[in-house]
């Protein structure tokens, strides 16, 4: 891992980095290139991703930048930032939202309706909208599409009734199975994306990644303790 300490910022970065990039990385979709307190060092951020490529276009950096004198880890940062806009981009519209009348905090949990931790984590559901904190699901069937798991999600979504039908499901009782136009592959395609392995893997307002199972009030500690980011 890159150990770097931050220097004065430097001009903007070389026009032909994108280029360079998608020259020798063929498909890659560079969203922005961007200068860093390293001389000699931009930042690129690819979809999910965010890693560093040098000035002369000939190394590429995959890992994190450390701030020494701030003792801050600048890539995570970076990384939270690109999780909350490709979770944004999303639409809440488009997730399983449970919700508090005046909710304080939003929460995306990425959920497979088999898993255990998930299972526990809705019977919670009423704990943590007590708290004020907002649960909206985006589905990640661990199994793959086309898995059980896949299908259940699908039947959820497309289910008149969506929060009733999620809440029948974690219950391990059936749902009617129903298909239509729906996004569970490409949440699915999103988690992975985002590096999620397992389920649930929370993702709080400032785009840190909690995984596993938090209890309500352990959950609203943590959240009380970050800063709410715009919209959420």
């Amino acid at each position: 891992m890159p150990v770097l300490a931050a220097e004065p910022a430097q001009k903007g970065p070389p026009t032909d980095l994108t280029a360079t990039l998608t020259k020798v990385m063929p498909g890659l979709e560079v969203d922005e290139v961007n200068i860093t307190a390293v001389p000699g060092l931009y930042e690129v951020i690819a979809g999910p991703r965010v890693f560093y490529i040098t000035a002369d276009g000939n190394f590429l950096i995959d890992g994190d930048v450390i701030d020494l004198a701030q003792r801050t880890n600048i890539t995570d940062e970076r990384r939270g930032v690109v999780r909350v806009r490709a979770i944004d981009a999303v639409g809440e519209e488009n997730m399983v939202v449970f919700a508090p009348k005046d909710p304080k905090y939003t929460v995306t949990v990425f959920t497979d309706i088999d898993c255990t931790y998930c299972r526990k984590l809705h019977e919670d559901m009423a704990g943590y909208n007590a708290k004020g904190i907002k649960m909206r699901y985006l589905a990640y069937p661990r199994a793959g599409l086309g898995s059980a798991s896949y299908q259940k999600a699908v039947s959820v979504w497309c289910a008149e009734d969506r929060n009733a039908a999620m809440t029948k499901a974690k219950a391990g009782e059936a749902v009617p199975q129903k298909t239509c136009d729906n996004p569970v592959a490409d949440q699915f395609a999103l988690g992975g994306m985002l590096g999620v392995r397992g389920t649930p893997a929370m993702v709080l307002p400032d785009g840190t990644v909690v995984p596993g199972y938090v209890p309500p009030d352990r959950l609203y500690q943590a959240l009380a303790g970050k800063p709410a980011a715009a919209g959420h």
